[in-house]
């Protein structure tokens, strides 16, 4: 046991007895829903590589639509906000 090691964790080769599996899927793996959607959770765990697959993901057309649905939501809620706290635009204007 050494003093910066970490413990491992025991490991159990139960087989459930009526499972009837693939050889690819366990009942007791547990994956993220949207895991086969993300294009960032590849193998490659540089930094440089996330990021350029996080920009290629920034820039695809089809999140267009949803990034502009979200702006007018935020600029809504804004608006929103200045009305409530009764902001005068006036101040923005030369007398």
């Amino acid at each position: 046991m050494g003093i910066l090691s970490t413990r491992k964790n025991k490991k159990y080769a139960y087989v459930p007895r009526y499972y009837k599996s693939d050889k690819e899927t366990s009942p007791f793996q547990i994956e993220p829903k949207f895991d086969k959607y993300r294009t960032t959770l590849g193998d490659d765990k540089s930094l440089k590589a996330k990021l350029i697959a996080a920009y290629d993901d920034l820039k695809d057309a089809s999140d267009r639509k949803t990034n502009r649905t979200l702006w007018i939501i935020i600029s809504i809620l804004v608006l929103i906000f200045l009305y409530i706290i009764d902001f005068d635009l006036s101040i923005f204007t030369y007398n």
